[in-house]
């Protein structure tokens, strides 16, 4: 494992300012999910936005990736392409997944959306995977080992009859788009490196409704679907490690106050 950044004062206001444009992008967005809409107009759309904001959009052209974000629905669980012919439908469930990058500095951040009426199922999914993230957002505080995010993301999520995908992880980000650590999602209690103050990184498991396994599409060599075709449901915030605990600086929504 290469070494964790410790990021300076100056790195850390750029990428809160960062993470918190990718948060409102993702607010913004919002107003345009409706049954019918392509996820490709949503992602021209997410593009148009950053742009304006004087930022780019980190994903496009990210090894080859074609477009401005990631739109994941139902069954793919990330990394999914949005596409004109990908068009979002009523009971439809899908993540949208944006990393912007503003002055230099990166910011992530995802989460769930969901098209009129939705399954009991998939109801009581993002609710899990909603709560999960938070679960994970409280063992952030200085001397806390990485391990005890995992740990407690995973417990939950097994008691809810779900499974926590263990082939993606978050990661430190900031001023690259991916950085030590490697956030694992189902961990040992008390496992990994210890947080310190300044570190930044990102917490987004993706729970499954069914088996936690994944296929990548063998076409365009990114889309990554539950190996059963169950549901799959993810949030994602960008998390700063303080010197009492954590701020959590893609919330543009005020959920978190800062310990």
């Amino acid at each position: 494992m290469g070494e964790i950044i410790i990021k300076t004062p100056e790195q850390i206001e750029g990428i809160r300012k960062s993470s918190r444009l990718a948060a409102q992008t993702l607010d913004y967005i919002a107003e345009f999910v409706t049954p019918g809409v392509s996820s490709g107009f949503l992602d021209k759309k997410i593009e148009e936005f950053i742009l304006a904001h004087g930022a780019v959009p980190a994903t496009k052209g990210y090894n080859g990736f074609p477009a401005s974000c990631c739109i994941s629905p139902n069954e793919i669980v990330c990394h999914g392409i949005p596409s004109e012919k990908s068009i979002l439908k009523e009971g439809d469930i899908f993540n949208i997944d944006v990393t912007t990058i503003l002055n230099g500095f990166y910011g992530d951040t995802s989460r769930m959306y969901s098209i009129g009426e939705i399954s009991p199922m998939a109801k009581n999914l993002i609710a899990a995977s909603s709560h999960c993230l938070n679960l994970g957002i409280q063992q952030v505080k200085p001397g806390n080992y990485f391990g005890n995010i995992g740990y407690v993301i995973s417990r939950y999520a097994r008691s809810r009859g779900f499974s926590v995908v263990y082939e993606y992880c978050g990661h430190g980000v900031g001023i690259s788009f991916h950085e030590e650590p490697q956030v694992d999602h189902s961990a040992r209690r008390n496992s990994g490196p210890v947080m310190r103050p300044g570190m930044i990184f990102t917490i987004e498991p993706m729970i499954n409704q069914g088996r936690p396994s994944t296929v990548v599409d063998k076409k365009d060599g990114w889309t990554a679907r539950t190996s059963d075709r169950k549901l799959s449901a993810q949030f994602e915030h960008t998390v700063l490690v303080t010197p009492t605990g954590f701020e959590v600086l893609s919330d543009s929504r005020g959920e978190y106050p800062v310990t």
